[in-house]
């Protein structure tokens, strides 16, 4: 792993190498409360009222985790003089709308953004969801396997960490445009470890993995032992860190997810609604909101973080090789074209 990739992870991770990061990058979902509230439709939601709510979120919750995922539409505009710059700052690359046809799903960055942006703002990763289904058409899974593999050459070039979400999802009934997320209660477990094997592929050059839980969180809630041989298989998978995101679960579900995973080998966390969804249902109720993320969501936050303190894997980047001579290290890191 190259020194700024290391820099990266190192600003994402706490002292001890653990991972317990903060996702306020969604859209949709937050767009479609807000919608709900308001009595319109998602489409009309204010640019103001979206910048609010990511404000409120960084104000309450940013200070008790390691790292904090943003978008650049919304969440970093509203609330990057509200993270501290002790905490790892990891930038989201994809558009929250993609193309869903009956073959499968296609990827695409948000307009106008890059990873050569992202950089230059500060930030110490990019992070890239990809929908994925082994079982797609060969076109889209081509689609898609070059899209990670381009962004991937792209965190190569400006030497940036590499954050990869990959998501299952069920086929449309129909070509339409979508753009949410909903775990899948039909999901194989199958199809999340043969997707982890792909773009575990030393070409795609991810450094580290945001995964979910290979079956429903429900379904593991109700037997997380038979659950663990899947969990199991894809650590075997990987040589690199891993963290779990919530998609939606419960925290107490969330939970029994994060067991596994630690026991798997996995060394954290990057959760958004698992966090703050409950004390976001007091919307449009702002201060109300903050006051139910300040007390409900720090003590989720705590929660996850004692857990992961207890067993998650710790991170430890390898020992950099010293120079033999003055110079050496500044030549080398300029003739890999970094």
């Amino acid at each position: 792993m190259t020194p700024g990739k290391v820099w990266g992870l190192r600003r994402m991770a706490d002292a001890s190498g653990h991972f317990s990061m903060l996702a306020i990058d969604q859209r949709p979902p937050i767009a479609e409360l807000i919608a709900a509230r308001r009595g319109i439709g998602a489409a009309g939601v204010a640019c103001g009222d979206m910048l609010a709510v990511k404000r409120a979120l960084a104000e309450t919750l940013a200070s008790e985790v390691s790292a904090v995922l943003v978008d650049p539409n919304f969440a970093y505009p509203a609330a990057v003089d509200a993270l501290s710059p002790r905490a790892g700052l990891i930038v989201t690359l994809e558009h929250h709308v993609f193309e869903d046809g009956a073959g499968g799903r296609r990827s695409r960055s948000i307009r106008d953004w890059s990873v050569a942006k992202i950089k230059r703002l500060g930030a110490d990763a990019v992070k890239l969801l990809a929908w994925y289904r082994p079982d797609a058409e060969a076109e889209v899974k081509r689609h898609q396997q070059a899209y990670v593999e381009s962004v991937g050459r792209a965190c190569a070039e400006h030497d940036i960490a590499f954050v990869l979400e990959l998501l299952v999802y069920p086929f449309a009934r129909r070509a339409s445009d979508g753009s949410e997320y909903r775990e899948d209660p039909a999901k194989r477990p199958e199809l999340v470890l043969e997707s982890v094997r792909e773009f575990a592929a030393e070409r795609y050059a991810v450094d580290l993995f945001k995964l979910e839980s290979p079956l429903p969180a429900a379904a593991i809630s109700g037997a997380p032992d038979s659950a663990q041989r899947w969990f199991d298989a894809i650590g075997a998978l990987l040589n690199r860190p891993w963290a779990m995101l919530s998609g939606g679960a419960a925290p107490d579900v969330f939970a029994q997810v994060l067991q596994c995973a630690y026991r798997a080998g996995a060394s954290g966390y990057l959760a958004g609604r698992a966090i703050w969804w409950e004390a976001l249902q007091a919307y449009p109720d702002l201060d109300l909101c903050r006051r139910a993320l300040r007390a409900q969501g720090r003590r989720v936050i705590a929660e996850l973080n004692a857990l992961t303190a207890r067993h998650a894997r710790a991170w430890v980047p390898a020992a950099q090789p010293l120079p033999e001579s003055e110079g050496e290290f500044a030549a080398g890191y300029a003739a890999a074209g970094r």
